[in-house]
């Protein structure tokens, strides 16, 4: 399994001849032309997460793919049909096997309502939280890690890579950052992550890797 990051929150996935689209937000530069896409998750409602345009670059080649999220997702994305999923949700869609966990975006302030969010294990083995702290309740593999966002401070975020124990991980959640806030914040996961032998990369925008 490949995973290509793009801008930000969004992310494709890669098993055999099928890719798999998580999170194509308005943050994110328009996506290439992608086939075999057989779904999209959306992991909350946000914008920098999902788009109007961002759907419609993948599903012109891709009309038939699947789009999973929380009812928050399925509630704003009036143009699309969202099948919606809740936490403890287990979805077979062709080659990918997905599991959504959570429930709740973390909290940005008092004053701003929190909204649904769930995030999702692929396959067993690779997991992103969206915009969340959620650990799944089994090991993961690899994981996606938010680097910076209004809802995190690093020491959340350290203590999270701390508990959730991915092997490998690179940073997503990005865009809000300078490059010297980047690789402030790598530093300090791949610290945590290099005390249990873990290890943390940074990807650049449209570089894939094998997890």
């Amino acid at each position: 399994m490949n995973v290509t990051k793009y801008e930000h929150a969004c992310l494709v996935l890669e098993h055999g001849n099928e890719r798999l689209v998580i999170d194509p937000g308005d943050f994110t530069r328009p996506l290439p032309p992608l086939d075999n896409v057989t779904a999209v998750v959306i992991t909350h409602q946000h914008p920098d997460h999902w788009s109007d345009e961002q759907l419609n670059r993948v599903r012109a080649n891709n009309p038939d793919a699947l789009i999973f999220g929380p009812a928050g997702v399925a509630a704003a994305a009036t143009n699309w049909n969202v099948s919606t999923v809740i936490d403890g949700a287990h979805e077979t869609v062709g080659a990918w096997t997905l599991e959504f966990f959570g429930g709740r975006h973390a909290v940005i302030h008092e004053s701003i309502p929190v909204i649904d969010n769930l995030g999702i294990l692929v396959n067993g083995e690779f997991w992103y939280g969206g915009d969340s702290f959620t650990v799944p309740p089994k090991p993961v593999k690899s994981a996606a890690i938010p680097a910076g966002a209004p809802w995190l401070k690093i020491s959340e975020v350290m203590d999270y890579v701390a508990k959730l124990s991915p092997s490998r991980a690179f940073p997503t959640h990005d865009a809000v950052l300078s490059a010297k806030g980047l690789a402030l914040s790598a530093s300090r996961i791949a610290d945590v992550m290099a005390g249990y032998g873990g290890d943390f990369t940074v990807i650049e925008p449209g570089s894939t890797i094998a997890l």
